[in-house]
């Protein structure tokens, strides 16, 4: 059965998000960036990291948790080096921080073929794709990845999770290419801890090898789940690993104290990365049949599309695509259990909620 989606007009949907962020202690520019993020989620089907995710995290480990501060000033550790940069977020809100860093890569590679801005002591910045799709746009390669919120991920053969869901983000400027960035964003769990928590409501099976129990043993029982697997057994370890070590790196923190309560002397927070190239800083100038580096990438991607696979998908495509129907629908896309969802928000923060009468749906 098709789905029912609301059309919800964006401005709506920004001065609610913002409204609650404001509600909550948070600047005029931080919670403006929160709405902008959370619109930019919802523009292209991501569900999973919309405002609702935003605002729940925030409640659970955030403001009201002593993981994020309001108003909080990111503080530039002296770097020898000229193409990068070290930051001390001070648990300010993670969206506002990565949209900063992101931007400030991105003069780092205009002006050195190559930037990267490190990020200690942060609050998670929720869709890593997000900010790369977004470097992707204004034409550079970006990537990111982060330290997550919490140790749910057990290493490959062991039971107890040391490891966070850990994602990888990749922004690739093909829009002259395919019609859209290529975007390969994936976090290094099977499932997610929320897809648990959907199976558990509706009564189904996870699939193998997706999780453990208490004991550490395969589990396809939602009830039982005390912990979540990599994917790919020993490659998804290896790439969640990657996070953590370079987390490490910056200084952040043991997987397993963040976002509870530490020792004396202990760290709590998630730790970002963030790399952009100027796509002139890769270009050897030397591609076949005469090709400029634009036409190559294209070629590229035709010749992978080609030989019967010209029904393949790209990374980055069906967010494209969900992109296409808000711009149709002339507004953003939410389920009714959605609309529900922020009520919840507006009453917390003492905004008339939203009438479902008043939304047209999807034609």
């Amino acid at each position: 059965m098709k789905e029912t989606f609301y059309i919800v007009p964006a401005e709506q949907h920004n001065a609610l998000v913002k409204k609650s962020y404001q509600n909550r202690g948070y600047t005029d520019d931080e919670s403006t960036q929160a709405a902008r993020f959370s619109e930019l989620a919802s523009h292209h089907g991501i569900r999973t990291h919309n405002a609702i995710k935003a605002l729940h995290l925030d409640h659970l480990f955030g403001s009201a948790a002593d993981g994020c501060t309001p108003g909080a000033n990111i503080e530039k550790v002296e770097s020898r080096f000229a193409a990068s940069e070290i930051w001390n977020a001070n648990k300010k809100l993670g969206q506002a921080t990565a949209y900063d860093a992101i931007d400030r890569a991105i003069e780092l590679a205009d002006e050195f073929g190559i930037g990267q801005v490190s990020v200690d002591n942060a609050f998670h910045y929720l869709w890593g794709g997000g900010y790369v799709m977004e470097a992707a746009k204004r034409g550079y390669i970006a990537y990111t990845n982060c330290t997550a919120a919490l140790a749910e991920v057990v290493p490959f053969m062991g039971k107890f999770p040391t490891l966070g869901t850990n994602p990888h983000s990749w922004g690739f400027p093909t829009t002259d290419a395919v019609g859209f960035p290529i975007v390969i964003d994936w976090a290094t769990s099977v499932i997610a801890m929320g897809r648990v928590q959907q199976f558990q409501r509706e009564g189904t099976s996870l699939p193998a090898n997706a999780a453990v129990d208490a004991e550490g043993q395969p589990t396809t029982d939602a009830n039982a789940v005390k912990a979540l697997m990599p994917f790919g057994a020993h490659k998804g370890y290896g790439l969640s690993l990657i996070n953590e070590i370079v987390g490490a790196f910056i200084g952040g923190s043991l997987p397993t104290l963040r976002s509870r309560e530490i020792p004396a002397g202990e760290k709590r927070t998630p730790a970002f990365y963030f790399q952009v190239i100027h796509p002139d800083a890769i270009n050897s100038g030397a591609f076949a049949q005469g090709r400029n580096q634009a036409e190559n990438v294209k070629a590229v991607l035709e010749d992978i599309l080609g030989h019967g696979n010209e029904n393949c998908l790209l990374p980055g495509q069906l967010e494209a695509q969900w992109a296409k129907r808000v711009v149709k629908a002339g507004g953003l896309l939410f389920s009714e259990a959605e609309i529900d969802a922020f009520n919840e928000i507006a009453r917390e923060c003492g905004e008339s909620p939203w009438d479902l009468k008043q939304f047209t749906t999807e034609s």
